[in-house]
């Protein structure tokens, strides 16, 4: 697996992270994926990735809680929340969090790919 390469993805739903892999792997990257946000946070090597797509509603828990704590902790990984419910509130903490993307499922693969391939390319 190319660590330059490499995008993390957490959501609760194994259709969607089915889906992203599918999506990312045609386009040339490879992912580790999550099914919550507890396994993603044990798993520690976050330098291996080049950023994360994170959903904001976690069985409960909350993706712009859990980037709380990775920065908290040290962790700067580029973050694109992915969410089902979107509201002003949400997307206003989203935003504060300091995402470089926010995107509403359903969302277009080009919404997903084009924050990525900035980052990959180093202007992310």
């Amino acid at each position: 697996m190319s660590n330059r390469k490499l995008i993390f993805v957490v959501d609760d739903d194994p259709g969607t992270l089915r889906s992203l892999k599918r999506l990312l792997r045609e386009h040339g990257y490879d992912s580790l994926l999550f099914q919550t946000a507890k396994a993603f946070q044990a798993h520690g090597d976050f330098r291996r990735a080049i950023c994360v797509v994170l959903d904001i509603q976690l069985n409960g828990e909350s993706g712009i809680e859990v980037r709380h704590r990775l920065s908290e902790s040290g962790v700067s990984l580029p973050v694109i929340y992915i969410t089902a419910n979107d509201s002003d509130a949400v997307r206003t903490a989203a935003l504060e969090s300091g995402c470089i993307a926010f995107l509403r499922k359903p969302f277009p693969a080009k919404a997903l790919l084009e924050p990525i391939d900035r980052v990959a390319a180093g202007l992310g």
